[in-house]
């Protein structure tokens, strides 16, 4: 066995290094973060080549005596731990001391600090060694300069990515940074070309603009809550402004970015059947607290965390955005700009020939004016065959509906129109966020076009109806979902050995959540009820993901299943594209939809409404210049 050694200290700073200083940007936020604790009201970043060549972030702050320069490059120097219970509220950016000399050990660092009283200090470090000291220009703050990083460590060097990587990632932290820092004015330049400037004003508003740009930032709505322990502040994008990743949920503690899984999800379960499949919001969270109730020392970059009375936090958090969200309306706007095409693309005005008179005309049928009928609605219903072929002219009236076939949509509830309960509009204030219209006609059989003093508005009815049921269902759901369904034919399911070891330790929570599996032979079991919820023909489906839920979480999550289930019979039982309407029944969905909680966005988040002003229309057609 080898003898055991004390590492010198070039080897173990060069250690440390490896903890702290991962990548240029790792660099950047230390010394950033450096310059915010020490009262930093102006930070400029200055790289080059990614950073790999030189980094330099000069601030104007306290600065450094030079006893306190000279200390900073010891292991385990800072200025804000003093005792063992300072570990437990820290309320820094920064506090191990290790930054600086794990820096220093694997690059060229200069480092010029002073107080603005008396001469300041210059310090020279090469590969993690002193090879000056000396007396300096007298200026307040510090100026650090990180130069040919890793050039000691090639192994290192050769895993960095390309300087267009770095850079952006050395983008992203400042972002963040600045995201934290509103009152803090932060540049950044990369080769001479700056990549960000904010003002220090602290107005968040102002930062996203100068990150994301200002038709972005005008799309945020201000966030506020507090409880006897948090208190919650920021800015939540509308659901319209979302991106394809998760990267554009920035949450701050107590001025700290950090990724903290149960909060990013607490943010998506606030904005769902907002935004479709696949896509994410875009938040800035700034949340305070004790510096008790966290610990930040739980990673070497301290960016996870761990929050006592995490629970409430969460709740906060989601019942704060939704708030925020509900109070909006959310209609996207069609901008002329967008719908023009270029000359080249442009395709000329055609009428109609003898050869394409018939495919014309089945082109023009396809929008349709609503009737005057009065005949009181029962389902919505697709118009005859003959009628789809009829050569009839655009905006004609819809057949007699008595010639209507009897074909009806097939849903597991009779959906009560809202406006037919009763209620005034000062009752039902989410009617108030749909603007009151009037039906023009239909497009394809699959768009309802309607009108006000604002525009032209086109709605999808499938995805319409699909908001009304999933309302109507969700709510359905939540009040029968301990009601269990005897089987005449059980279910018998076949399973794996851990699906079974899964069974026998959790028997009584699947009970609790109304199945009772019955053991039927080898690896085999028997379900002769099932809570009446369960979507019909995906009985099976559902019960296989309560065991799955458990294999994952040691628990029945009821709530995110009844939601799946609301969804799915939205969908299956909302009216389908090509079904034409009579006038009646066009005005009915209308109502419907007013009446909605959220009525802006199906429960897949597509959304419902698109909106034409009249000021568009009349650039389209060269009304206005």
């Amino acid at each position: 066995m080898a003898e055991v050694k004390k590492l010198t200290d070039e080897l173990s700073n060069k250690i440390a290094a490896g903890e702290v200083v991962e990548r240029p940007a790792s660099i950047v936020k230390e010394l950033v973060e450096n310059a915010v604790d020490a009262g930093s009201t102006r930070v400029d970043i200055d790289i080059e080549e990614g950073g790999l060549s030189k980094i330099r972030v000069v601030d104007n702050g306290s600065g450094m005596t030079r006893d306190n320069a000279e200390l900073a490059f010891l292991r385990h120097a800072t200025s804000k731990i003093t005792s063992e219970r300072d570990l437990f509220q820290i309320a820094s950016l920064g506090f191990r001391g290790e930054a600086l000399p794990s820096i220093a050990a694997v690059s060229n660092l200069d480092l010029t600090t002073g107080t603005g009283e008396g001469e300041g200090t210059l310090i020279r470090y090469q590969g993690g060694k002193r090879i000056a000291l000396s007396a300096a220009k007298s200026r307040k703050g510090t100026d650090i300069t990180v130069r040919d990083l890793f050039f000691n460590t090639p192994a290192r060097l050769k895993y960095m990515k390309t300087i267009h990587t770095e850079t952006g990632n050395i983008t992203d932290v400042v972002n963040r940074l600045a995201l934290a820092n509103p009152s803090v004015a932060i540049t950044l330049s990369h080769n001479g070309r700056q990549l960000l400037f904010t003002n220090g004003n602290g107005d968040m508003k102002a930062v996203l603009a100068a990150i994301y740009g200002r038709r972005t930032a005008a799309g945020f709505l201000p966030v506020q809550a507090s409880s006897m322990d948090y208190r919650i502040q920021g800015l939540a994008a509308e659901p319209e402004v979302n991106r394809a990743s998760r990267q554009y949920i920035s949450i701050f503690i107590n001025g700290r970015y950090v990724r903290h899984f149960p909060i990013v999800k607490a943010v998506e379960k606030a904005y769902h059947t907002l935004l479709p499949i696949g896509r994410h919001p875009m938040i800035v969270l700034h949340i305070e607290m004790d510096p008790v109730l966290i610990d930040v020392n739980v990673h070497p970059a301290k960016l996870e965390v761990k929050i006592s009375k995490e629970q409430e936090l969460l709740s906060l958090i989601e019942q704060a955005l939704k708030e925020t969200l509900q109070k909006q309306t959310f209609i996207p706007e069609v901008e002329t700009s967008r719908a023009k095409n270029p000359k080249s693309e442009q395709m000329p005005l055609e009428w109609d020939t003898p050869s394409r008179g018939a495919e014309h005309s089945r082109r023009q049928k396809t929008v349709s004016s609503p009737a005057s009928s009065t005949q009181p609605q029962e389902a919505m219903q697709p118009a005859p065959e003959e009628a789809m072929e009829s050569s009839a002219p655009a905006y004609a009236l819809e057949p007699d509906p008595a010639a209507r076939t009897e074909e009806t949509i097939d849903t597991q509830y009779a959906v009560r129109p809202a406006a037919e309960s009763g209620k005034t509009e000062a009752e039902n204030p989410d009617a108030g966020r749909v603007p009151e219209l009037e039906p023009i006609g239909q497009l394809h059989g699959t768009y309802i076009l309607a009108q006000n003093d604002t525009g032209l508005y086109i709605i999808d009815q499938h995805a319409a109806q699909e908001r009304i049921y999933y309302e109507y269902f969700r709510d359905k759901i939540t009040e029968t979902n301990r009601h269990i369904q005897e089987l005449m034919i059980p279910i018998t399911l076949e399973l794996s050995s851990e699906e079974e070891r899964i069974i026998a330790s959790y028997e009584e929570e699947l009970k609790q959540a109304g199945v009772y599996l019955e053991p039927f032979g080898f690896r085999t079991y028997r379900v002769s009820s099932h809570p009446a919820w369960f979507p019909e023909g995906e009985e099976e489906n559902t019960i296989r993901e309560l065991i799955q839920q458990l294999f994952e979480d040691k628990k029945i999550r009821v709530s995110a299943l009844l939601e799946e289930a609301a969804i799915l019979m939205s969908c299956k039982g909302a009216i389908k594209a090509n079904r034409h309407l009579r006038g009646d029944e066009i005005q009915s969905l209308l109502n419907d939809l007013r009446h909605c909680e959220t009525p802006f966005t199906c429960p897949h988040g597509r959304p419902v409404f698109i909106h034409f002003s009249g000021y568009d229309m009349e650039k389209m057609f060269k009304r206005v210049m």
